[in-house]
């Protein structure tokens, strides 16, 4: 199993379930690219993203992963497995829907991060004070720290790329899939019950572009139910690929 994590997130964000997850597959969490630990570009779309997840395959000789996506990742996950539907076994989308998502992106996160002055900057605690005005929510806010790390000197630096993920979120906000999109093999859909992500009149786009679906909703959970509620997501994710199994 691979997976994608989500804006602003990384690997680090599912070692939790995925240690659990191991119990069932060998599962492997990728930094995307200009998140994490893997290198920063300047072009961030879901065409190279995609192209991205298929080249570390190739050159490891993987020819087919059950591929899990959770947000941002999620996209890139269902673009993969529409468009290269043999190297993907099973997906799994954890609260993303195939449409845009203007309305609901990172702005004004985006918009905290960029008016942090990181030269002044004493602790993450400090960070996060500092934007509870753009950002009042502090699960975010303490997620959004994560990304911040010690510079040699002692100083901090976000280890994201900031400016080139800020300048293409209009298009990773975006519906990754065209019309004709098809997936026809084993999916699942992971969906939290408390999260705007995903609404009952997404069903029926979740279900032309991926008509073998399952839906899932976790009642307790946000948008990450990998975290929030992460027994119950890891038991439906395995109790499903058990009966699934061809």
């Amino acid at each position: 199993m691979v997976v994608l994590h989500g804006m602003l997130g990384s690997s680090r964000n599912w070692l939790s379930a995925g240690n659990e997850l191991a119990a069932q597959w060998s599962v492997t969490a990728l930094d995307l690219r200009n998140h994490g630990k893997s290198p920063h570009a300047d072009i961030m779309n879901y065409e190279v993203m995609v192209e991205d997840v298929l080249g570390w395959m190739d050159r490891r000789g993987i020819d087919q992963i059950d591929l899990m996506g959770h947000s941002m990742g999620g996209k890139i996950a269902m673009a993969l497995a529409c468009r290269h539907p043999h190297r993907v076994r099973r997906l799994i989308v954890v609260d993303i829907a195939p449409k845009s998502y203007f309305s609901n992106g990172h702005r004004a996160e985006f918009v905290a991060m960029h008016e942090l002055s990181l030269a002044e900057l004493k602790s993450r605690g400090e960070a996060e004070l500092k934007m509870e005005g753009r950002v009042p929510d502090w699960g975010m806010r303490k997620f959004i720290t994560t990304n911040l790390e010690r510079t040699e000197s002692g100083g901090w630096r976000w280890a994201i790329n900031l400016p080139t993920i800020s300048v293409s979120l209009p298009e990773l906000e975006k519906n990754p899939l065209a019309p004709e999109d098809r997936f026809g093999g084993d999916t699942l859909f992971i969906l939290g019950g408390k999260s705007r992500y995903v609404k009952a009149a997404d069903y029926e786009a979740i279900q032309i572009h991926f008509p073998a679906v399952t839906i899932e909703t976790i009642a307790a959970s946000g948008h990450n139910p990998h975290m929030e509620t992460r027994a119950e997501f890891v038991r439906l994710v395995i109790n499903h690929a058990t009966e699934n199994t061809e």
